[in-house]
């Protein structure tokens, strides 16, 4: 539970980041993440921002479920971390996937944008 505004901020912005995974939303991930994001895929590669979103407009990946199981944040001035941890499946490539995953994003927090992505990790649990 958010004990602050800022805390109650990353929070609103990590389920709307979950939205959009699920939705598919490009434009709206493209306003969540940072230029300059770089990303531990859970096959240990790393990955863009741009490679991100190619992967959803082009529908090379697709997430049917991904459902919360557990959710913790730290924030630090303006910089937060969240930690999700979840079940997620969908379509990669045209395979389908399931999966049990824990995500740790690295955000920052400046005021024209809010709460933007800088960093992510995600590991198989």
């Amino acid at each position: 539970m958010p004990d602050s505004a800022r805390e109650a901020e990353l929070l609103d912005a990590e389920r709307t980041l979950q939205a959009a995974q699920r939705a598919g939303d490009a434009d709206a991930l493209d306003q969540l993440l940072v230029d300059q994001l770089i990303c531990v895929g859970p096959d240990g590669r790393t990955y863009t921002k741009q490679d991100d979103l190619a992967a959803h407009r082009e529908r090379r990946s697709v997430v049917q479920e991904l459902v919360e199981e557990e959710l913790n944040l730290l924030v630090v001035g303006t910089t937060g971390v969240t930690f999700f941890l979840g079940r997620v499946a969908g379509t990669v490539d045209g395979a389908p996937f399931a999966a049990r995953l824990r995500y740790t994003r690295t955000w920052i927090h400046d005021d024209p944008h809010g709460w933007r992505v800088l960093a992510a990790h995600i590991s198989p649990v």
